[in-house]
Parts: C-alpha cells; sequence; structure tokens
C-alpha cells in the first residue's frame, strides 16, 4: 500500500510542490474512501466490545458522545486540515510549517513518536482480534490435538505472533495498493454488518423486553461497571459519567487522518489549480463526511445491540464476547433467537471477513510507517541510509510488533488505551494546527482573530488526550519510548551525517546574479574571502587579506557574505546574489543552513569549471567544545576546518580539491 493508516499521508515532504503527487492514478471519491474503511470501519471487530468493558451500560450514551465528536469537531478539523493540505501531507506537516526551527522539529519528532504508537497497537491490535475471531471460530476446534492442547492464551499468542509474522512476509515480497481489493472486502464487510446490526435492531423492535430490560439497569444504577456503580444513579450522574467514559471509546475516531492521506487519490474537477485544487478538496470533505456518518451510525448501532443482546457476563475478561460482540450475535451465540440465519456457517462467514478486512488494516498501518520514517528522518538529517530501504524497516517494524504483542499478552482491550492515545494526539495535533493556521489567515484584533469553534474543539481533544493518558497510561509509556528511540537514533544520525555536504541548488535573487555566477565559474585563481559585514570595511579587509596571505594585487579576490537562516534544516538551497562594488565581487547569500557547508558548497562549484579556488580565512580562537556545538545546533562554529573537512571529503581528486588557508 502506498497509503496508510492515519498519518501515513505524512510520507509526503512538508515541501513537496503541487505536482509531487502527479504520479498517483486518481479515481472517484467513494472508492478511495474505502481504502480508509480498511481501518477505519475494521474497528467495529472490537470496538463493541471495548465500550461495554469500559461503560457497562453506559456504553451507548457514551458511544452519542462519541458520534457527537465526530461530526461536530473531528469533521470540521480535517475538512479545515484537508483544504491547508491538499496534497495528504496532513496535519504533521501543516505543524511543521507554523513552528520553525529546532523546536518545530522537535515537536515533529514527538509526533512521529505518537504516530509510531499508533501505527505499531493498529498491527499488533488489529492481529490480536483477528486471532480472537479465528480462536472462537467452530472450525478451529479441527485443529491438531498437539494444538489444541495448549492453553487458550498461548494460542492466541502463537496466532497472533503469527498473523504479525505474516504480515511482515507482505512487505519483504512487496505489496502493492490495490483500491479495487479495498472496495469488495469493505462493501462485504460493511454489508455484512449492517445485516447483523440491523437484525438486531429489528428484533428489539418486536421484543421490546430487552430494551426495557437495559433501561431499567440504567435507571436503577446497575451499569454492569468494573468496581461497581455509585450511589447516586440519577440522570446528572449518567450524562457526567457518560462524557468521563467517552475518551475510552476513542478508538472510534481513527479514520480521519487516513482519510486526508488519501487525497492523492482522490479525482477532482478537470480545472483545479494544482496548488489549490479544489475540485478535489471538495470530493475529500464529501469522503470524510461520509465515511464519518456512516461509522457514526455502525458504532451508535452496535453499541446499542451489544448492551440490550449480549448478556454482561459475556462481555467481561473470561467472556466469549469479549473482542469480538457482534462475531458472537452473528454466530447465534445470544441466548435470543436473533435471526435464524445467525449461525456456525454465517458466523464462520462474518469472521473470515472480520479476518480479512483487520488484516488489510495491519497492512495500512505498515504502509504508514514505512512511508513516514523515509519521508521525515532523512529530510533532517536524522536516520541513517538504510531507513529509506523497505525491507530493513519492515524486519525493524516487525520485531518491534512481536515485542508490543509479547508486552500485551496479545490482549486487544489491554492495547486500547494504547491505540487511543496514538489516535487522540495526531486529532489533538490537528485541532491546534489548526486553530494557528486560521489565526494567522485572519486580521484585526484578537477577539476577531481567534477561531472560537476550533479552539473549543481543540480543547475538547486534548482533555480527551490527557483524560484517557491518566486513565490508561500505556499509550503514553509506549510513546515515550518511541520519542526517546526516535531522539536518541536521529541526534546520533545528525552527528555522523553532519560532515555531508547537504546541498540541493542554489537559487538566484535576479538574472544579473546568474550571469555573473557563470562568469566567476571561469575566472582563472579565484580567491575566496569569507566576510561579516559590520565588523570591517572590504577595503581594509581587502588590504588585510593581500598583506597577511602574500597576495599580488593582480589576485581577484570574491568576498562571501553569508547569513544564516534556519540551521535545523538538514537539505539546503540557499538564494545568492552577487553584485560588483568598487570593481570587487560580493556573493552574498541568504537562507544557510550552516555557513560552514555554503561556503564549500561555493568552493566546490567553482572547481568544477574552473582552476580550483583559494579560500582565505583569519585565525579562530573558538573554544573547541562550543565550535562543535555551534556547528551541530547553529550552523556555525569553527567555520574555517569545518570547511577544510567537508571539501576533503566531497572531492575525492586531489587536482580539483579547492585549498583553504587560515592565517
Amino acid at each position: 500500500m502506498d497509503v496508510g493508516h492515519d498519518a501515513a499521508g505524512h510520507g509526503d515532504s512538508a515541501h513537496s510542490g503541487p505536482g509531487a503527487q502527479a504520479g498517483h492514478h486518481r479515481t472517484f471519491w467513494l472508492w478511495v474512501m474505502c481504502l480508509t474503511g480498511v481501518d477505519y470501519f475494521s474497528t467495529l471487530g472490537y470496538q463493541p466490545s471495548i465500550a461495554f468493558t469500559a461503560a457497562g451500560a453506559l456504553a451507548p450514551l457514551a458511544t452519542v458522545v462519541l458520534v457527537l465528536v465526530t461530526l461536530l469537531g473531528a469533521l470540521p478539523v480535517y475538512c479545515h486540515v484537508a483544504a491547508s493540505s491538499p496534497h495528504g501531507q496532513g496535519s504533521v506537516a501543516m505543524l511543521e510549517r507554523l513552528v520553525r526551527g529546532w523546536s518545530g522539529k522537535a515537536l515533529v519528532l514527538a509526533l512521529l513518536g505518537f504516530a509510531a504508537t499508533d501505527f505499531v497497537i493498529t498491527m499488533t491490535l488489529s492481529a490480536a482480534d483477528a486471532a480472537e475471531h479465528l480462536l472462537h471460530n467452530p472450525l478451529y476446534q479441527y485443529l491438531p490435538p498437539s494444538v489444541l492442547a495448549w492453553t487458550e492464551e498461548r494460542q492466541l499468542m502463537a496466532m497472533t505472533m503469527g498473523l504479525i509474522v505474516l504480515l511482515g512476509g507482505c512487505f519483504l515480497r512487496g505489496f502493492k495498493e490495490v483500491i479495487g481489493m479495498a472496495v469488495g472486502i469493505v462493501g462485504v464487510y460493511l454489508t455484512l454488518n449492517v445485516f447483523v446490526i440491523g437484525s438486531g435492531i429489528v428484533f428489539l423492535a418486536f421484543h421490546p423486553g430487552q430494551f426495557h430490560a437495559w433501561y431499567h439497569d440504567l435507571t436503577s444504577g446497575n451499569w454492569h461497571l468494573e468496581g461497581g456503580s455509585p450511589a447516586n444513579h440519577g440522570w446528572g450522574m449518567i450524562v457526567l459519567l457518560s462524557l468521563f467514559y467517552f475518551p475510552k471509546l476513542a478508538l472510534g475516531l481513527s479514520g480521519f487522518e487516513t482519510g486526508v492521506a488519501v487525497m492523492p487519490l482522490i479525482e477532482g474537477a478537470r480545472d483545479d489549480d494544482p496548488r489549490h485544487p479544489r475540485g478535489r478538496i471538495r470530493n475529500t470533505r464529501l469522503l470524510l463526511a461520509t465515511a464519518a456518518v456512516i461509522m457514526s451510525v455502525a458504532l451508535l448501532g452496535s453499541s446499542f445491540v451489544t448492551a440490550t443482546l449480549i448478556p454482561p457476563e459475556q462481555l467481561g475478561p473470561k467472556g466469549s464476547a469479549m473482542s469480538r460482540a457482534l462475531a458472537f450475535i452473528a454466530h447465534g451465540e445470544s441466548p435470543l433467537n436473533v435471526n435464524p440465519v445467525f449461525g456456525e456457517w454465517f458466523g464462520t462467514i462474518y469472521d473470515l471477513s472480520t479476518v480479512v478486512i483487520l488484516a488489510f488494516a495491519g497492512m495500512s498501518a505498515m504502509a504508514g510507517l514505512l512511508n513516514l520514517v523515509p519521508q521525515y528522518l532523512p529530510r533532517y538529517g536524522m536516520a541513517p541510509e538504510w531507513a529509506r530501504a523497505v525491507r530493513p524497516l519492515a524486519i525493524l517494524f516487525t520485531a518491534i510488533n512481536l515485542l508490543v504483542t509479547w508486552i500485551f499478552d496479545a490482549d486487544v482491550e489491554a492495547q486500547g488505551g494504547a491505540y487511543a492515545t496514538g489516535v487522540l494526539v495526531l486529532m489533538s495535533s490537528a485541532a491546534v494546527a489548526t486553530v494557528i493556521d486560521v489565526w494567522r489567515k485572519r486580521g484585526g484584533i484578537w477577539i476577531r482573530r481567534t477561531p472560537w469553534l476550533f479552539v473549543a474543539i481543540a480543547a475538547v481533544f486534548i482533555y480527551t488526550t490527557g483524560a484517557n493518558m491518566i486513565e490508561r497510561p500505556d499509550g503514553l509509556k509506549i510513546a515515550s519510548w518511541f520519542i526517546l528511540a526516535i531522539l536518541g537514533s536521529s541526534f546520533v544520525s545528525r552527528i555522523k551525517r553532519s560532515t555531508e555536504l547537504r546541498f540541493n541548488r542554489f537559487e538566484f535573487a535576479d538574472h544579473q546574479s546568474h550571469f555573473l555566477w557563470d562568469s566567476l565559474k571561469i575566472m582563472e585563481f579565484p580567491v575566496l574571502v569569507p566576510h561579516r559585514p559590520g565588523r570591517r570595511c572590504l577595503a581594509d579587509k581587502e588590504a588585510n587579506i593581500r598583506e597577511r596571505h602574500r597576495l599580488g594585487a593582480d589576485a581577484p579576490i570574491i568576498f562571501i557574505e553569508a547569513q544564516l537562516g534556519d540551521p535545523s534544516e538538514f537539505q539546503q538551497s540557499p538564494e545568492m546574489c552577487i553584485i560588483q562594488d568598487e570593481g570587487r565581487f560580493i556573493i552574498r547569500v541568504t537562507r544557510c543552513a550552516s555557513i560552514a557547508h555554503v561556503l564549500a558548497t561555493i568552493a566546490l562549484e567553482l572547481s568544477r569549471f574552473g582552476n580550483p579556488p583559494e579560500i582565505h580565512f583569519g585565525w579562530s580562537d573558538e573554544n573547541p567544545l562550543s565550535a562543535a556545538v555551534g556547528f551541530f545546533l547553529f550552523g556555525e562554529g569553527n567555520v574555517p576546518w569545518r570547511v577544510r573537512e567537508l571539501i576533503r571529503k566531497a572531492e575525492p581528486n586531489a587536482d580539483r580539491l579547492p585549498e583553504v588557508f587560515i592565517g
């Protein structure tokens, strides 16, 4: 798959141009919605059980809160994200553009840690739930007796790990995105779920006693909560607890980042502006709204049917409906005769459909990681070269998935908190990015500039994220390990790669600068002298340089004035302006990520066309430690020695090697 779960679309560089996605085949938005659906809709395999485990008889009301947050919160935010990031970069890239420098890089790296948590738990949770469906299928009993002799926990662990290894193997052999397959998988799965949920609602319509029993439990305080119900069970407490338990149901919000990620695949209007394709943005918003409405109806229906038709003890930790509530009904295991069609064969068909869509959700998540890491970390200089290769990364992530599965004992409910943490942090970042983006685009006084609706939505997501982290800190713990691993490996990689030339191209301020640059390339015996404006006039510096370095009056001197830009950038495309002042050539370069790299690049570029130039520096008494830190973090520090090192590493031919003089 080219597009992955949740943040997969962040695989596009934040600086990608409008044509960056031109190679994608575009298709009707409804078919592309099915691609997001393998992730979004697959949560129906475990969401109803997790909702009842978290909120008991209050699950349908807590789901109402979830639906309101989906339609009134997440949907408006991601409609704005779609307009601000029409090429699939998503909310992380929006924040990258809005927050610059090292603080922006640190923020992006932290968000990548949460995104990695989201992706990894998607794979492990999907595999665990698929194993649950297979383990409780009647046909499972026909496996060899030696396997059935294992404990149920051991069987679940072995099957989950086997599915994870199979998933990793798919990416070692290569896996191409096929939207047609996603359409078929999602179409069958939704049809089966509509049939199961619809059958349950029809049964309740003809047997209202089940509804009355649930309503009696609700009003009498018999909520089947872990740890018991509070003494006060009035409607005020019911509403309050429904709001309180809503964060535990946040898995049902998982599909929005993926919806934005697949934007490059969505067909727009023929007259779309590549920089702001209004047709594609409109169709993406239709995709997001349609998926949100379908999922909202499915979540409400599944939660209501689960709470009324399945005995509470069957949804507990040892119950056979745990992590497979709708499959429990589809197999006819409910003591109620919900539908005569339900039974072993229909349940098996439902299980197979669930396993397939969960497998595709895991593949989508793996694809997201394989797209995310190469597009961000190498561009920051914070990943080794092998991070661009699919197979080593697939092996690494498969090993991480196996470790996480072992830590969580392949327990679906236990992994729900970690999954929700990753999803909610990404959604909170999208809401915050939307607030900042709208604020910057508006004018006037602050009270009018402030997008109060988006501020309220951001506050809801931040509260939900915090509540989820406090209630279930596993997600924060796992994300912290990912963040520490990313920061640590990034720091080491950036140090190791700091002596790479890190140069894309020069951009010229005007045509005259471009013409003069081409003229300088053929100049005989050029002498380059770095100069900091304001310290001394050029005439004095030229006289001093000629005296100290014993340069004759006929030796042409080119002064270079390099202005530091954003030193946190790794690759750089500085802007060059060349002027002549009293017969002297002055090269002024701005947007430099590193002064030493720009000086070395100018010298190397001149050496490729004419005689290798000389670079003449004054002596520096800078402390070596502070110079090293300044070079690494702030783009300048012990410049003469760094220029010499960069030139020697970049030019293997000694005859074309620019010479560095320090006097």
